[in-house]
C-alpha cells in the first residue's frame, strides 16, 4: 500500500531531470551552490573541528540502484602530514564497527559496501602541498538509511549496536 498524503501526492512526483532516460549513461551534478545539507555538514564539521568549518558541496547523480561515495578535499593545518590525518582518522573510527579506515592506498568502492552497513574510507594526499582526499562511500539505502535508523534504534533502546546489521557486503 502506498502512503498517500492529503493533497493525493506520495511526495516522489515524476521530475522529467530524473527520468531513467534523462540520467541513463551519464553523471550529472546539482545543487551547485546551494545543496540543502550544506548546513548541517558545515555544522557537524565545526562542532568536530570546535571552529567554523566551510564546505564547497557538489552532489552528483549517478544511474545505479545504490551507493553513495563522498569525496572531500581538506586543507590541512600547517605541519600536519597525510600521515597524521590517517594516524587520527584512525584512533577516532578505531572502536566504530561499521567504519573502517582502509590500508593505505586502498581505493574505497561502492561495491564493497553494497547491501551492509559498513562505511569505508581512505585518505590520499592531493597533488596540491597542505591538502588531501578524503574518499568514503556507503550503501545508501542501508548505511544511509534503514541501517542507520536501526543502529540509531540499538542504541536508544540498549540493544548491542550491531543487532540486525551483521551482513556483509555483497559483492560483486
Amino acid at each position: 500500500m502506498i502512503n498517500v498524503s492529503p493533497n493525493g501526492k506520495n511526495g516522489r512526483g515524476a521530475k522529467e531531470a530524473n527520468l531513467y532516460t534523462e540520467i541513463a549513461e551519464g553523471i550529472h551534478s546539482y545543487g551547485i551552490t546551494k545543496h540543502r545539507h550544506v548546513p548541517e555538514i558545515e555544522q557537524g564539521l565545526s562542532d568536530a573541528a570546535n571552529s567554523e568549518v566551510n564546505v564547497s558541496f557538489t552532489p552528483h547523480l549517478m544511474p545505479m540502484s545504490r551507493g553513495m561515495q563522498s569525496t572531500i578535499y581538506v586543507e590541512m593545518a600547517p605541519g600536519v602530514s597525510i600521515q597524521d590525518l590517517y594516524q587520527h582518522l584512525s584512533s577516532f573510527y578505531e572502536n566504530e564497527e561499521f567504519v573502517t579506515l582502509l590500508k593505505k592506498n586502498e581505493v574505497p568502492h561502492t561495491r564493497h559496501v553494497r547491501g551492509s552497513n559498513y562505511c569505508f574510507m581512505n585518505v590520499f594526499p592531493d597533488r596540491i602541498p597542505g591538502r588531501a582526499i578524503i574518499i568514503s562511500v556507503i550503501d545508501n539505502l542501508v548505511k544511509g538509511a534503514s541501517g542507520q535508523a536501526l543502529q540509531n534504534l540499538n542504541l536508544m533502546v540498549g540493544n548491542p549496536e550491531n543487532t540486525g546489521l551483521l551482513y556483509m557486503p555483497l559483492f560483486p
